[in-house]
């Protein structure tokens, strides 16, 4: 049964350290893991600058001071025009959603900007999936349907389970704009809900059944020509170059873990990146006849990525490594990543669980099996090295959860010494109560209260010292059963302890069929002959009680002799460094041991000495017996049979 209240407690425990255990690491994963992730990959992981095959052209202040936004889309086309005629560019990317026709501008320029679309064979548009739904079904479902027909992507499915984005619309471009489109990309980009920080990028969306790429993904299929992927449970697989991407599905939308670049020096920008103005005007430089500001053989074999960033025009999101991270420059580093097969690779769910409960279970053990500072210095240092550990893996593009599992160690830590401490704190209980049995309940408190400070030796002390002895009891056992005289004495003593507890008293030792009680210490007490006395006669009253239930129960009748002494002695701890004994040693005590065995002389059964009558004497009715020879005394002393308590 203790065993199994034992095992109940473990259990309890073991239950409640893993609610608190999910607790920290919800909040944990929420609200910590990121912003150490964030911490890491500045530090240890974006410390590569973008690949130069990549250029950016930004609309930025210096683009802005020359023309006001909103732009004429003729300037577009010029920069279209710009790389088609005089680069080898690889692709042109338009990192802009155009949802209307330019009404406050003469038609010619959309018409510009449209046609300079439709010569080019690399020109790449975004567009966004919306959560809300079409304001004019019909519309939307006829445009879904062309959407469909030219921009969707042939995917080979071998997902086990497919998973449909929570999208209710695509925004709808002019028609001219579409019908010119040779490729769309979605730029749908979702940052973190809790903190707002982009770690992920949507790569594929899956729109009524069928698939379309992001803005990133469409550059690298059309740099390398091709239209087809393989879905997998795991990974987007681009047939042609066998580029495998690590993914996740997340709400439907087929994403991965972006890797991120380090800054230029003095610039906001991972990627090397050119004013739109420069590049308007030397267009137009080159048209002229006149040197370029910039000269177009810079951008030849790049994937150019045309944004904006100037000040109102801000496209910008916060990520790892920015708090304001141009939106083009994002774009660029998702598609660094696939151009350079460059990821991060985020360990799994169960790869995680694995290192938490292995990390949670050794720091159990260690605290269960080590003293506490060797622990706690154990436990410290394995938290240090994991950390180390963490930062080497981001280093190596392997992600892997930082501060949950240091979390869940921590309040393993907090459970495993509070489980420790209480357990410890329990058995010191069970030794208690079980030594307790064999000393005194006083005295095991005494020790307790004292624990740091055992030692060898004592003090003087007046206190009263009570013997009880069964008369007759040897004879008595000689005719009885071990078993007999056990149950006997074992009743006994246990009607006769809490009496003497009552009165302050604490059992000292049983001494075969006797009792040797200390009265005065360990428990302080000014009136213990009073007490003493009262007690005496409490046990005698009991003893008779005793004699009536054994005569029914046909056992023999058995009766006490009590003898009292009161006087200095020395009380405290007696015996060697390995083994104390706190005992009474004095004069006193033997004399009331004497005392005691002249009951059997004046057959009575309550005896005290002239010292203790001294303290007694006004509560007591006694028969004085005079002159008796003690022995080991020289001279004859008076002793007092005690009649009763009188009724003060």
């Amino acid at each position: 049964m203790k065993i199994f209240k034992g095992k109940a407690f473990f259990f309890k425990s073991v239950l409640l350290h893993i609610f608190l255990v999910l607790v920290i690491a919800f909040v944990s994963l929420n609200f910590w893991e990121n912003p150490i992730f964030d911490t890491i990959v500045n530090s240890s992981s974006a410390t590569v600058e973008g690949s130069k095959d990549i250029s950016l052209v930004i609309i930025d202040n210096k683009s802005l001071d020359s023309y006001r936004w909103p732009w004429p889309r003729s300037l577009y086309g010029e920069m279209i025009d710009y790389f088609n005629k005089y680069t080898n560019a690889k692709i042109i990317v338009f990192d802009f959603v155009l949802k209307t026709l330019d009404k406050e501008r003469p038609a010619s320029s959309d018409e510009f900007f449209f046609n300079k679309i439709k010569e080019s064979d690399n020109f790449i548009s975004g567009y966004m999936a919306l959560n809300a739904a079409y304001k004019d079904k019909n519309i939307g479902n006829s445009f879904d349907s062309k959407f469909a027909e030219k921009f969707s992507i042939e995917v080979n499915n071998l997902q086990s389970k497919n998973s449909q984005g929570n999208y209710n619309s695509l925004s709808i471009p002019p028609e001219e704009y579409t019908n010119v489109q040779k490729y769309f990309g979605s730029v749908n980009l979702s940052p973190n809900p809790f903190d707002g920080v982009l770690r992920t990028s949507t790569d594929l969306i899956n729109y009524k059944g069928k698939y379309y790429p992001s803005l990133a993904l469409m550059a690298y299929l059309r740099a390398n020509d091709t239209n087809k992927i393989t879905l997998t449970n795991k990974h987007i697989i681009v047939d042609k170059t066998n580029l495998k991407i690590p993914i996740f599905t997340s709400r439907g939308d087929i994403k991965h873990n972006i890797k991120y670049y380090t800054t230029l020096e003095n610039s906001e920008y991972s990627h090397n990146n050119w004013s739109a103005i420069d590049i308007i005007n030397s267009y137009r430089q080159i048209k002229k006849g006149q040197k370029p500001i910039i000269e177009p053989s810079v951008f030849n074999d790049k994937i150019i990525i045309i944004g904006a960033n100037a000040l109102g025009l801000e496209d910008d999101l916060k990520t790892p490594i920015s708090t304001n991270h141009p939106g083009a420059d994002i774009q660029a580093t998702i598609l660094d990543n696939f151009l350079h097969n460059n990821f991060v690779t985020p360990l799994t769910f169960l790869q995680n669980i694995l290192i938490i409960i292995l990390l949670s279970t050794l720091t159990f053990v260690i605290i269960l099996n080590m003293a506490f500072l060797p622990s706690l210095i154990t436990l410290i240092f394995s938290a240090i090295v994991y950390f180390v550990l963490c930062i080497f893996a981001f280093h190596h593009n392997i992600i892997p959860l930082v501060i949950t599992p240091l979390a869940v160690q921590l309040s393993t830590m907090i459970f495993g010494y509070s489980y420790r401490f209480i357990l410890e704190g329990k058995n010191k209980e069970k030794i208690k109560n079980a030594m307790g049995k064999y000393l005194s309940q006083d005295i095991m408190k005494n020790v307790v209260q004292n624990i740091d400070d055992i030692k060898l030796g004592g003090k003087k002390a007046n206190v009263t010292v009570l013997f009880a002895d069964i008369r007759g009891f040897t004879s008595m056992s000689e005719k009885m059963t071990a078993e007999e005289v056990s149950v006997i004495l074992n009743e006994y003593f246990s009607e006769i302890e809490p009496i003497i507890t009552k009165y302050n008293g604490v059992i000292n030792k049983f001494i075969g069929d006797a009792v040797m009680a200390i009265f005065g210490e360990p428990i302080q007490d000014i009136n213990h002959p009073q007490n003493a006395v009262k007690c005496a006669c409490a046990m005698l009253k009991k003893v008779e009680e005793l004699q009536e239930k054994w005569l029914f129960e046909g056992k023999p009748k058995i009766e006490i002799g009590i003898g009292i002494n009161t006087g200095e002695a020395f009380v405290g701890n007696i015996g060697s460094e390995k083994r104390l004994e706190y005992t009474v040693i004095g004069d006193m005590v033997n004399l009331a041991s004497r005392i005691e065995s002249y009951n059997k002389v004046y057959k009575t059964n309550l005896l005290i000495s002239s010292s203790t009558y001294t303290y007694v004497s006004d509560v007591v009715n006694v028969i004085r017996i005079a002159d008796v020879t003690i022995r080991g005394k020289a001279k004859k002393m008076d002793i007092y049979e005690v009649l009763g308590l009188t009724d003060k």
